[in-house]
């Protein structure tokens, strides 16, 4: 059982709950997600299982989008709708235009500041827990991209909107930010995450639907196999000599390689190159980078018993 389940996560769970909730009904402790998701927040959470939580980095990383909507007139301690407001009500919201063109400046590779009641250690500590002791939390800014940030409808002083970002983006620091840089405060009032890498809301379960299923044996649909995670990273089919090889972690030569694809030796030219290497039968076996004299590829990650 080794996989990914695409939930459709309900409010008022955090996201370590839905794994422990997953790992209970599968009785696997080898369970974690890829992308916290706030409690109030729905959406594509992506559970591994098994062999599957090895490749979070490369499931984690990929760009999210999300519909979501933001409140004008002030603006929270946690950034959203969960928290004690820290300023008064404005009275003055923006037009529609100003909306739509503050938020296109804040499109683009920008610098965020991550909220303070967020999971991000400080001292060694989340910085949620010195939050909540009503101590000063000043975390490091971190660079991210947004690719869109979009609004799609205007009910001031509700906004709904669509973005699209890079991983470890705070939709609820782009709407704190974008009150401050209106002048009006605001605030996350709802989030959706519609996309996850390379899966969507049509892939997604609801616990609901999981438990019933799992209660009538019928795992198969849901768990979207190790092979099948993967499909940006070039595959790499080796012969009998090469997936022993790969079992303990060896240089795979090309002679390892019946067919060696097109574009392998242009693929390979970088270090940061990753390679899926896969058997005969299709069985994900390792992830490989090229070997420093680029006539190789050396396992760093080796999946297979």
């Amino acid at each position: 059982m080794d996989g990914l389940i695409v939930i459709d996560k309900p409010p008022g769970l955090t996201s370590h709950d839905v794994v422990l909730w997953v790992r209970r009904l599968l009785r696997n402790e080898k369970t974690g997600h890829c992308g916290t998701l706030d409690p109030d927040a729905t959406g594509v959470l992506l559970v591994t299982v098994g062999k599957a939580t090895r490749l979070f980095p490369y499931l984690s990383g990929h760009d999210k989008t999300y519909r979501g909507t933001i409140r004008f007139g002030f603006s929270t301690d946690t950034y959203d709708a969960s928290g004690r407001p820290t300023s008064p009500e404005s009275p003055d919201c923006p037009d529609e235009n100003a909306v739509r063109g503050a938020m296109r400046k804040f499109e683009g590779r920008i610098s965020q500041d991550p909220p303070p009641f967020s999971a991000k250690k400080l001292g060694g500590q989340p910085s949620y827990r010195l939050a909540r002791a009503d101590k000063d939390v000043i975390l490091k800014a971190q660079e991210v991209t947004v690719r869109r940030f979009e609004l799609e409808a205007f009910r001031p002083p509700l906004a709904d909107f669509t973005a699209e970002c890079s991983s470890g983006t705070y939709m609820r620091a782009l709407a704190h930010d974008l009150g401050r840089h209106l002048g009006c405060g605001a605030h996350l009032a709802g989030l959706r995450r519609t996309v996850s890498g390379d899966f969507g809301l049509a892939d997604a379960h609801s616990l609901d639907e999981i438990r019933s299923r799992a209660e009538a044996g019928d795992w198969p649909g849901l768990i979207v196999p190790i092979e099948e995670l993967l499909p940006r990273l070039q595959a790499i089919r080796l012969d009998v000599e090469g997936e022993e090889r790969a079992r303990h972690g060896n240089r795979i030569l090309p002679g390892h390689v019946p067919a060696l694809p097109d574009g392998w030796r242009e693929a390979s030219s970088g270090q940061d190159t990753v390679f899926r290497l896969v058997g005969r039968d299709g069985r994900l076996l390792a992830l490989a980078r090229p070997s420093h004299d680029g006539e190789g590829l050396s396992p760093f990650l080796v999946l297979c018993d």
